[in-house]
């Protein structure tokens, strides 16, 4: 299905992998792992014929459904339900049948009966592609990624981010595809619709290979893992599931770090003979021997893997303002005929912590958007207080500039900061080197993700509007924002399905939508952060 031979990957001048080869066959479940930068959603690309390798061939056979991250649609005025349908060819007989069924109807008896002769053709065609079974099934994945009827029947223009995401997982579900290349395919999706995909995958018959950093996801799906290890340029591959790859992992990691050791010691005492040795002229021949045997030693060692390095992340510290900085009367948003919210009122004091919580469609990502200035509300208005600063984190990294490299993103959100100050800041993230002359574009979801939280912490905000900030991260830069979450004494406005995201905020207030209800925080709300 997919066959890799001599693979070479490149980010820039960076070497990601290198004489790679592998496999993916019927049956086969991979996880792709490694931290962020390693080269997995390069390779998923390359997999997917959506990017050229640096060097090396790749096969495939058969069709390949490919999930991005950033998911693009060519036609954004589609209407979500045909997008899904298109990937079985549905979606042009399903709209013409629709429209011989209205002309059949027609007072015209010419119109009516020129759409009753097409309509046999067309139904014989709508059967033959599987017809209403197939509509079912989609009808059935549809249902279980939380997209209901109103947002299927909307154009793709009008549904948020996450949305658009969910309508193309659930098209490459749909799709039959022998391969799916499934890059963090439980962003956006609630609890409920994450439990229900472990089971699809753990059931899909053909190849799959997927990247998560849902551990659970993992231990239930997959049969073997490739790991991606950036410093030896390589990939690891093991023959077996998430939980016997732990525990072989780290006794592979402890072996080479064994033998690492015992290498260089022998290494140490080869060339303290050597150096004696050179005193000597008669030993002179000797001693470059044992040289020569030195590097030969050393150079057929496997790399220890080095500590993992993870953002120093620190938000900033917040900008003077007043008691409070941000206020909204009003709010309401409608796409068409279908109402998101109406009449949310907002007063986000100085240091205050704020959560909203809704079901997936309740508008949480359009009332951040607003509060940022992005979008325009319907009604209502925002109405900033004395010293607002506002940091937004677009959970589709919109705040980047893709066609801008890493330093010009950087440079832009801090026109009053010098180049050192701008490197400085970048290098905390893990942006050093050639990889701030990037552009934002060929950045991995990781990297645009620690990206756009650097420009944030050069911007000295005193309100952030933070929109799941922590997809896309591997758990040790996870866990180092919600260190700097913890520790942040601006105010905080956040949506997440992460429950440890929203306990590391503490918030104090929730806001409910649609409704735009208002409570004071407590522990039973922890329980409807991944429902929402």
């Amino acid at each position: 299905m997919i066959s890799v031979s001599n693979l070479e990957l490149r980010a820039g001048a960076r070497l990601l992998m290198e004489a790679v080869s592998f496999r993916v066959d019927k049956g086969d479940k991979i996880g792709l792992v490694g931290r962020n930068g390693a080269g997995k959603t390069t390779l998923t690309k390359v997999l997917a014929g959506e990017a050229l390798p640096a060097a090396g061939h790749v096969k495939r056979s058969g069709e390949i459904g490919y999930l991005p991250q950033d998911p693009r649609t060519p036609d954004m005025e589609q209407l979500g339900r045909d997008r899904i349908l298109s990937a079985r060819g549905l979606d042009k007989v399903s709209a013409q049948l629709k429209k011989c069924q209205d002309e059949m109807a027609s007072d015209d008896p010419k119109i009516s009966q020129k759409a009753m002769n097409r309509y046999d053709r067309l139904e014989a065609e709508f059967l033959s592609a599987g017809g209403y079974a197939a509509e079912s099934e989609a009808a059935t994945i549809t249902a279980n990624l939380a997209l209901p009827d109103r947002l299927l029947n909307q154009p793709l223009s009008t549904l948020s981010g996450g949305q658009r995401r969910r309508v193309e997982l659930a098209r490459i579900l749909y799709s039959d595809a022998e391969t799916m290349l499934l890059d963090e395919p439980t962003n956006h999706l609630d609890a409920d619709s994450i439990s229900w995909l472990r089971e699809f995958l753990k059931n899909h018959t053909g190849g799959l290979i997927v990247i998560s950093h849902d551990t659970a996801l993992l231990e239930a799906t997959v049969n073997k893992v490739f790991s991606l290890d950036a410093n030896r340029a390589t990939i690891d591959i093991y023959n077996m599931d998430w939980k016997r790859y732990k525990i072989q992992r780290e006794t592979d990691e402890r072996a080479r770090k064994r033998e690492r050791a015992n290498t260089e010691k022998k290494a140490g005492i080869l060339l303290a003979q050597a150096n004696k040795m050179k005193a000597r002229a008669s030993g002179a021949s000797a001693a470059q021997s044992m040289l020569k045997r030195v590097d030969r030693l050393m150079g057929g060692l496997d790399a220890v893997r080095a500590t993992d390095r993870v953002a120093a992340l620190r938000f900033p510290d917040p900008a003077p303002c007043g008691k409070t900085p941000m206020m909204a009367e009003g709010l309401s948003k409608s796409y068409g005929s279908l109402e998101i919210f109406t009449d949310v009122d907002l007063a986000i004091d100085r240091g205050s912590k704020v959560v909203i919580l809704g079901l997936n469609g309740a508008g949480k990502t359009t009332l951040l958007r607003m509060l940022a200035g992005v979008d325009t509300p319907d009604t209502g208005k925002i109405i900033p207080g004395h010293g607002l600063k506002v940091g937004y984190y677009a959970q589709e990294h919109e705040t980047l500039d893709t066609e801008r490299t890493v330093l010009e993103n950087m440079r832009s959100s801090a026109p009053d900061m010098d180049d050192a100050e701008v490197r400085s800041v970048l290098g905390s993230f893990m942006f050093s080197g050639d990889d701030v002359d990037k552009k934002a574009g060929v950045l991995s979801g990781g990297e645009k993700t620690r990206l756009a939280l650097a420009t944030i912490v050069a911007s000295s905000a005193n309100v952030l509007l933070l929109d799941e900030p922590t997809n896309n991260l591997d758990p040790a830069s996870r866990a180092e924002i919600l260190g700097a979450l913890s520790s942040y004494s601006g105010a905080v406005v956040m949506v997440s399905h992460d429950e440890g995201a929203v306990a590391a905020l503490n918030p104090e207030r929730v806001v409910l939508l649609p409704d735009g209800d208002e409570d004071h925080w407590n522990e039973d709300y922890l329980d409807l952060v991944t429902l929402a």
